[in-house]
């Protein structure tokens, strides 16, 4: 087993894998850049790296400073997390040459899958229903023209070395292709330092329905069910459950084989995620496989009592894969949030800045996977993700209302965030109801954010935040200053003046 890792990411992702190391005796190197200084998993680590400036590419994207981080501090692993390099097959290849672990896929099986137009070939060839698409990456205009008319539009841009929507768009007409192109491109290249894209066929409305997979270096591999990963905003995630409230068991068990097979026809080791669109007649097809731990990794382990970080690192350091597909089960139902630091009236921009307080949501099922923290300075550099909001209940409906309560418990001032647009979501009859699919949120919701209600719950948020200020043991947020927290409440603080063994 190894005894120090470095993570290579920053946020919630990067203080999980840490907590993680910590569960299992493992020393945790942190890295961050000059706007993460003083960031939760920097704190949180046994040590802490720096790497320079605040771009990303010239920190948590630049190779050979995260290899010379984990040489210079006795490192013997990499995690990845997921974004920055967790799906770069250069860096994994580095990690190697250098003589160190990357948790992750070995660079071979990422090289395959982790270039979406190489991984599609890849599919068909083991007979896994593929969505039609184009079988390689152009770099000329001309190609794509035909390709695009070939497919019939619309047509989905897509970058080739990443995922998380980046990169991705949604092309109705020729006139919208070469802006499209160039806008996927730039936006790829940003993300995951490569602006490789192809076009795929738009299948309209469809549900986004994701297998876990775990493989060991010996080729053992087990799914561990499904996600439902439909209401999306931008083709990005925001909320995901499990069990997905429209598979059968039938049809569960097919396409969990589907991703097994997948996995095995690449040769993959490690954690994964093999992700399908589902139509309308319930045809399922291979969208594209996710070489990393997956952001919402939660919910998997809440219904399944396994920890997926945990077993990355132990594939990784050589161990067998101890479970088996016979032994694995879901129960109960488990809802994730992601809380973004995000302004959901202003379509959605970035909102950096100082947290000024913060509550989390506590109680039974409920977990918050939080990379942040009151006095935290939100930087404008990174995806704005700022925490998760998990629940776990015995059915959907009592995990839905669990989430919407725990949504209301979930207070946090002093930058925009998307926590009341996300209670919202989950009120909503349709997702009461179960009948989402990937354009829940531009049908249901274009024009969130122009009525009196959402405004009342931020007056009740500040009014909480307010009141719990100002109670005893509360924070101080309000009455010290931003970030600063008064102890619980004591002889010292409420009884006034006095001294031990003395007279007052």
């Amino acid at each position: 087993m190894f005894r120090k890792i470095l993570i290579a990411n920053r946020g919630e992702i990067a203080v999980r894998v840490i907590k993680a190391c910590r569960e299992m005796g493992i020393g945790s190197v942190a890295v961050f850049s000059e706007a993460d200084a003083a960031a939760l998993h920097v704190r949180l680590a046994d040590e802490a790296v720096p790497l320079g400036p605040p771009p990303a590419a010239e920190s948590y994207l630049h190779m050979e400073k995260i290899v010379a981080a984990a040489r210079a501090s006795g490192a013997e692993a990499v995690h990845p997390g997921y974004g920055f390099l967790a799906e770069n097959a250069a860096f994994a290849r580095l990690c190697e040459t250098e003589g160190l672990v990357f948790i992750g896929p070995s660079s071979a099986a990422l090289e395959l899958v982790g270039d979406k137009v190489r991984a599609r070939q890849t599919m068909e060839k083991a007979g896994v229903p593929t969505v039609p698409g184009m079988k390689s990456c152009s770099a000329s205009a001309e190609e794509f023209r035909a390709a695009a008319r070939a497919l019939g539009y619309p047509v989905m841009v897509k970058a080739s070395a990443g995922g998380g929507g980046k990169g991705m768009r949604v092309v109705p007409d020729e006139d919208g292709l070469g802006p499209a192109l160039e806008a996927g491109r730039r936006e790829a290249r940003s993300a995951f330092g490569d602006g490789s894209v192809y076009l795929e066929k738009c299948i309209e409305e469809p549900r986004h329905v994701e297998f876990q997979v775990l493989a060991d270096n010996d080729g053992r591999t087990v799914h561990l069910f499904e996600r439902e990963c439909s209401i999306q905003r931008r083709h990005q995630k925001i909320l995901e459950e499990s069990p997905s409230p429209t598979l059968d068991p039938g049809l569960r068990r097919e396409m969990g084989e589907t991703a097994v097979r997948a996995m095995r026809a690449a040769g993959y080791n490690n954690a994964g995620t093999v992700e399908f669109l589902l139509d309308k007649e319930r045809r399922f097809y291979f969208l594209e496989v996710n070489a990393r731990l997956q952001v919402e990794h939660p919910v998997t382990e809440l219904v399944t009592g396994v920890d997926l970080v945990r077993q990355q690192i132990l594939i990784a350091s050589g161990a067998p894969l101890a479970l088996r597909q016979e032994d694995l089960a879901q129960r109960g139902h488990a809802i994730e949030c992601r809380i973004y630091a995000e302004d959901p009236k202003t379509n959605f921009l970035p909102s950096a800045g100082r947290i000024a307080f913060l509550r989390e949501p506590k109680g039974p099922g409920i977990r918050f996977d939080s990379g942040v923290a009151e006095g935290f300075e939100v930087p404008v550099y990174y995806d704005p993700i700022l925490a998760k909001l998990i629940v776990w209940a015995e059915d959907r409906e009592a995990a839905r209302r669990r989430m919407a309560v725990a949504l209301e418990d979930c207070v946090i001032l002093g930058i925009r965030t998307t926590v009341g647009f996300l209670g919202d979501v989950v009120g909503h009859p349709e997702f009461r109801a179960g009948r989402v699919t990937t354009s829940f949120i531009g049908k249901h919701f274009a024009s969130w954010g122009t009525g009196e209600g959402e405004d009342d719950r931020e007056r009740l948020a500040l009014a909480a935040a307010a009141f719990e200020a100002l109670s005893p043991g509360g924070s101080a947020a309000g009455a010290a200053g931003p970030g600063r927290r008064t102890a619980a409440a004591t002889p010292w603080t409420t009884l006034g003046r006095w001294r031990a063994g003395g007279e007052p």
